[in-house]
């Protein structure tokens, strides 16, 4: 890996500023059957979502293609708690890279005992899904209110000595308040920004493709919102050292590069991977080229380096 890559989050010492984003790459170990892909290209991987009892997600469709992006409604389809900390974890290869958890539940109360449980084992963070756009129960209502995102974080922080990262969602009035309540209760990072809610119609049907009706937009089509929600972020977090996962819509070095520049630490593929699962590999290669162009020594030099434009 290249030298000028090297990240401190959170603590750890990630090979590379590429986070790969829960829900695309299963518990680690799917995308390591292509022939091109190592877990060495990535800082690390954020394992599906998991809750404390199994589920068995949506109906179908789960996924459609939309201009530029996608929707998707899986409905946090994972075996359990007990089955990903005795089964899927033991099995994780953490000579490649490191391992984060995403944790989603119906309650604060079940967010702060799922958080427990996985304190007791080697996973590297735990990153606190609050704000699903696709299941019917918590998921919005948690993530859209600063307050409850506080509750959330607070449990979940007495109840944990690894690093937490609170993954805000874009569908709120006002991302920098909801961000400071969530350093208030400890969070030790920031992933910017979940999908957005979306909606796809058939019109010979006249109904959703979806079988949940709505479901979360991801890909380039939702960058510059996530972009302009990483730079808000920025301005409150900056203040606390607390770092950002900047994601939505990443597909070239370029777009992370901007990612970087408006604050994100570390940047989140995901919808990239299922049509170039070897894009990381590409990532990796122009980001370490334009800080060699730009003399900077690390991805540190370039975090939240933005300069506005003067004001007429």
């Amino acid at each position: 890996m290249l030298n000028n890559l090297k990240t401190l989050f959170c603590g750890l010492s990630l090979n590379s500023p590429i986070v790969l984003l829960s829900g695309c790459v299963g518990f680690g170990e799917e995308y390591t059957r292509i022939d091109g892909f190592s877990n060495t290209d990535v800082g690390a991987i954020c394992l599906k979502s998991t809750t404390l009892e199994p589920r068995l997600g949506n109906i179908p469709h789960r996924v459609c293609e939309t201009p530029s992006g996608m929707i998707n409604a899986i409905g946090l389809q994972n075996p359990g708690t007990d089955v990903v900390i005795n089964d899927i974890i033991p099995n994780l290869d953490k000579t490649e890279t490191h391992f984060i958890i995403n944790i989603s539940g119906s309650s604060i109360e079940e967010y702060g005992e799922i958080t427990k449980r996985f304190d007791n084992t080697n996973i590297d963070a735990i990153e606190i899904n609050i704000s699903c756009p696709n299941v019917r129960e918590g998921g919005v209502t948690f993530g859209n209110d600063p307050d409850i995102s506080y509750r959330v974080v607070d449990i979940c922080r007495k109840n944990t000595s690894k690093p937490i990262i609170t993954k805000l969602s874009p569908n709120q009035t006002d991302i920098a308040l909801n961000a400071q309540r969530c350093i208030d209760a400890g969070t030790d990072a920031l992933a910017v920004i979940n999908t957005l809610m979306g909606m796809s119609i058939d019109t010979k049907t006249k109904k959703p493709i979806i079988g949940n009706n709505q479901g979360g937009l991801s890909g380039p089509a939702i960058k510059p919102i996530a972009l302009l929600k990483v730079h808000q972020v920025y301005q409150v977090s900056k203040h606390y050292n607390v770092p950002i996962i900047g994601q939505g819509g990443i597909t070239t070095a370029n777009d992370a590069i901007e990612f970087i520049i408006a604050g994100a630490a570390t940047i989140g593929i995901g919808t990239a991977l299922f049509y170039d699962p070897l894009v990381c590999h590409k990532i990796n290669d122009g980001i370490s080229e334009y800080l060699n162009e730009n003399n900077l020594n690390n991805i540190g030099d370039l975090v939240g380096i933005l300069e506005l434009n003067s004001s007429i």
